[in-house]
């Protein structure tokens, strides 16, 4: 743990207002940023897309059901995986408790992986959790969302994600990222945006709180601590104080 100088509360309080200006000039362009978010075009969504879903085969507008908005999160899991992406089950712990509040804001979550429903219904059941995931197994829909890739897209050396073109060894045959969807009164589908690798962060809530942890993330490579949360040495006893 890095030494930190010990000082008056007086001295405190100056340095905590220099760090507050910062605060709050980062939450001004955040607030930059969103507006600049909703105000990106949109691309119409030609294609026809499919997936397999514990309600039946259902097209990408279903997926919606009845919402106008669709957050569609790109799971790491794909055919032939023993478990998930540890990384991509620590963001979709957060999505659980956020479900009702999003719902009822007009917007629809789910999580989409390449691998088959079942192996996705066996994590899902593994990990206890609720919200809607889908399968987009026998459809384009990763592959053109950038998340997807086949052994001859690796073996030519560089693949496309996160918006430009990254070397294959760098990459994986799955990779994480968000990808966000509009349907009009007429019922025509708008991509309008996506996100991947530490555009997502956001996402994790736990992240943002242990940036305000005395010790931060604490971290020697990125979320190397991070866990399935059935895999922690006391998995299982729930939360507890004062042992």
């Amino acid at each position: 743990m890095p030494q930190h100088a010990v000082v008056s509360q007086e001295e405190w309080l100056v340095a905590r207002r220099a760090l507050l200006a910062k605060e709050k000039a980062e939450t001004h362009l955040r607030d930059e940023v969103n507006a600049a978010r909703l105000a990106l075009p949109w691309v119409r969504v030609e294609k026809r897309y499919e997936f397999d879903t514990a309600w039946g085969r259902k097209t990408l507008g279903d997926l919606f059901n009845g919402r106008s908005q669709l957050l569609a999160y790109h799971f790491m899991l794909g055919p032939g995986w023993k478990a998930g992406c540890p990384g991509c089950s620590f963001l979709a712990d957060h999505f659980d408790g956020t479900l009702p509040h999003l719902e009822h804001h007009d917007v629809t979550l789910t999580a989409i992986s390449h691998a088959s429903l079942p192996e996705i219904e066996a994590y899902k059941t593994r990990m206890g959790w609720r919200f809607p995931w889908v399968s987009s197994f026998n459809s384009d829909f990763n592959f053109d969302f950038h998340v997807s890739f086949t052994k001859e897209d690796l073996a030519k050396g560089e693949v496309f994600y996160n918006f430009e073109k990254i070397p294959s060894k760098e990459a994986n045959d799955e990779l994480p990222g968000l990808s966000v969807f509009v349907k009009d009164e007429a019922g025509a589908i708008f991509h309008t945006y996506s996100t991947y690798a530490r555009g997502l962060e956001q996402a994790i809530g736990t992240l943002m709180l242990l940036d305000r942890a005395p010790k931060g993330r604490n971290e020697k490579s990125t979320m190397d601590f991070v866990r399935r949360h059935d895999e922690y040495e006391d998995a299982g006893k729930g939360p507890s104080c004062c042992d």
